[in-house]
């Protein structure tokens, strides 16, 4: 064998596996179709048998993959990509209809659930799956109605990817039952409203005397958290006085209150330092923007640039508010 030939076979492999291991991670195999994926070998080696299988997957493979794997994630916090492009609103029929339902069965309203936003999102789940089972197993279906079981679905037979189907219809079913159950009561909005309460009075503490709280500990004169405490004393507004309101599931004018409260007291307690180190007064700073936030929203009750997407309003305003909505069902037009 002559010298070149030898350098030749004795590069061959690193240079092969070398090139396996970029083309893995650039992703550069789903180029190639499933008869050319079968040729890819080396030196009689077939490196299907060292590599994972789904990196020979094509593009369209991949997506689906990661889609799914993402609509699994956001199911398992209440959110999941609408059945078209256009989001549900309160007023569409499917709403509507579990609306009607719950009203029907639980003797209350969607607005009244715990998550009605993940209730909505498992209704269209179940919707699509249940259309999805009638096709693999050849079931006629009415679709312009959305009360359909899974029963009626079900033609029975569909192989292996009918089954699957199926394993998900009972795990969303089985969910849904949970979350029909869990109603939003009074007495669990009336502890969140003595949360506020108690958290108000104890943050006045905080940043006038902290003293009175915690002075009888060793760690609070060792460590010397006085100023600590003080300055926590007013960020309680936006840590706890705020939410503990919001968490009641207010609406009208006190929704939009609260969320420009919300929006308003973490940035006066970054910048009301520069003018002032009195911890004191930046709590009633604090307290004068929740106050005069209740004032203008009750002012402006009614208009159409409130806090729920009135068309005046700029896209990165209505963006913050329909944020600060999240999980709680108006973000998919479970309530309005």
């Amino acid at each position: 064998i002559s010298k070149h030939n030898y350098l030749q076979t004795a590069m061959a492999k690193p240079l092969a596996l070398t090139a396996i291991f970029f083309f893995k991670q650039t992703d550069a195999f789903t180029c190639f179709s499933p008869a050319h994926r079968t040729l890819i070998k080396g030196n009689g080696v077939d490196v299907r048998r060292k590599f994972p299988t789904s990196i020979f997957a094509t593009t369209e493979e991949r997506k689906e993959e990661i889609r799914e794997d993402a609509n699994e994630a956001l199911a398992s916090v209440g959110w999941a990509p609408p059945t078209s492009d256009e989001e549900l609103s309160s007023d569409d029929p499917f709403v509507q209809n579990i609306e009607a339902g719950i009203q029907r069965d639980m003797g209350v309203s969607l607005d009244e659930l715990l998550n009605p936003a993940k209730v909505v999102n498992l209704e269209r789940d179940l919707y699509n799956l249940r259309l999805e089972l009638a096709r693999l197993t050849g079931k006629e279906l009415d679709i312009n109605t959305a009360q359909i079981t899974s029963e009626e679905c079900d033609g029975g037979g569909g192989g292996e990817e009918a089954e699957t189907i199926r394993q998900k219809i009972s795990k969303k079913e089985n969910s849904l039952a949970i979350e029909r159950r869990s109603v939003f009561r009074g007495w669990l909005k009336n502890i969140f409203l003595g949360q506020a309460v108690l958290s108000l009075g104890l943050s006045w503490v905080m940043v006038t005397n902290p003293g009175v709280l915690f002075g009888s500990f060793d760690w609070f004169q060792g460590y010397n958290l006085d100023t600590s405490i003080r300055v926590l004393g007013f960020w309680w507004w936006w840590l706890f006085i705020v939410p503990s309101l919001r968490s009641r599931r207010p609406s009208g004018f006190e929704k939009k209150a609260l969320d420009i409260a919300f929006l308003g007291t973490p940035a006066i307690s970054l910048l009301s330092p520069v003018v002032t180190k009195d911890t004191a007064i930046i709590w009633l700073a604090n307290f004068a923007v929740v106050a005069g936030s209740y004032a203008f929203a009750y002012a402006t009750d009614g208009d159409d640039s409130g806090s729920s997407g009135g068309q005046s309003q700029p896209g990165w305003l209505k963006f913050i508010y329909k944020s600060l909505d999240f999980g709680s069902g108006q973000e998919r037009g479970a309530r309005k």
